[in-house]
């Protein structure tokens, strides 16, 4: 075993072993949804640092909560209309007799976070001629289409997104840890106010590319301050709370805590801010969600410098997924 970090086979959050991930999409509307679930309910936490988030049964993945596991996470696009995806898969997975137990019913506990893709020029006529929510069947779509396969690019939660002043996109990455032999995987709607590249093009995540996954395209030339990176900006544009956001999930085998895997989702923030510049602003509703597949209880279970090592990987794995994302949008 090498000491270099390096991609697992997919190079997707499903080398992580136990989970799956479907997308689907609406080219009418410019919108889609995207499913992940584990095989079993993992214990989940969420980090969110935007100003402007929207999302779904966070409260449950919290300190001393009594679930903190999640039977699947859904990444949308639609705003808060989005957020009607979740409830689609929380009925399929209820009807295969999944979720928390409680009163003699299986409830699954389905975490969900949104994007803002309303004014990116699709069909929004469903919404004001109340024609019911097309984020119900996409959830479904995705639901049934889930798999190991991952591709990045305009796909599902990242179909219509904007990244900057560049589509957006979905992406994902994954990483193996020659130390722990612990895998970690990462997957990401980005639809950001920040640029993920310089003006050439040339991505902010450049110097953590594996295998020229994102074009080997270079380092960037070195930033001074917010010009150019806050493109939305500079052509006088002015966006509006809520319009933008790049949503996320980072998982791993390794076993851990509860405690433990709510650090592993704060130390994989980072990679946005690695990978976008700026992050975390009041227009974006930047969340990141953590699993761990590896199961134990609701105490810390890890070493805190493999912990420190494993979300360590998983910032830059993120990075890395947000560059991918956003590249094979481009390139599509």
């Amino acid at each position: 075993m090498t000491d270099t970090v390096r991609p697992g086979p997919r190079n997707a959050i499903t080398d992580v072993p136990g989970l799956t991930v479907g997308n689907a999409a609406d080219a009418s509307i410019r919108s889609g949804v995207t499913v992940l679930v584990p095989d079993q309910a993992a214990i989940a936490a969420v980090d969110s640092r935007g100003g402007a988030p929207g999302t779904r049964e966070t409260d449950a993945l919290g300190a001393g909560t009594l679930a903190g596991k999640a039977d699947a996470i859904v990444l949308s696009g639609g705003s808060a209309f989005g957020l009607a995806a979740a409830t689609a898969v929380q009925m399929r997975l209820a009807a295969a007799g999944r979720g928390f137990p409680a009163g003699g019913y299986s409830v699954p506990i389905v975490p969900a976070a949104i994007l803002f893709d309303l004014a990116n020029g699709g069909d929004k006529g469903w919404i004001e001629a109340d024609a019911g929510n097309p984020y119900e069947a996409l959830a479904q779509a995705a639901f049934d289409s889930r798999g190991l396969d991952v591709d990045p690019g305009r796909i599902g939660a990242g179909y219509g997104a904007k990244a900057g002043t560049r589509p957006g996109g979905l992406g994902t990455a994954s990483a193996v840890d020659p130390v722990t032999g612990a895998s970690i995987g990462a997957l990401v709607a980005v639809n950001s106010i920040g640029e993920v590249t310089d003006t050439k093009g040339r991505f902010w995540a450049a110097p953590l590319e594996q295998d020229k996954e994102f074009g080997g395209l270079g380092a960037p030339e070195a930033a001074g301050s917010l010009d150019p990176p806050l493109g939305k900006l500079s052509g006088g544009a002015r966006p509006s709370p809520r319009e933008n956001t790049t949503v996320a999930i980072v998982a791993t085998d390794a076993v851990m805590g509860h405690e433990d895997v709510m650090r592993f989702a704060v130390m994989a923030q980072d990679g946005l801010a690695r990978a976008i510049r700026p992050a975390h602003t009041p227009f974006d509703g930047d969340t990141v969600f953590a699993l761990s597949t590896g199961q134990t209880g609701s105490e810390a279970a890890i070493d805190p410098l493999v912990l420190t090592r494993l979300g360590a990987i998983a910032a830059d794995c993120l990075a890395r997924a947000i560059a991918r994302g956003v590249h094979a949008s481009r390139e599509g």
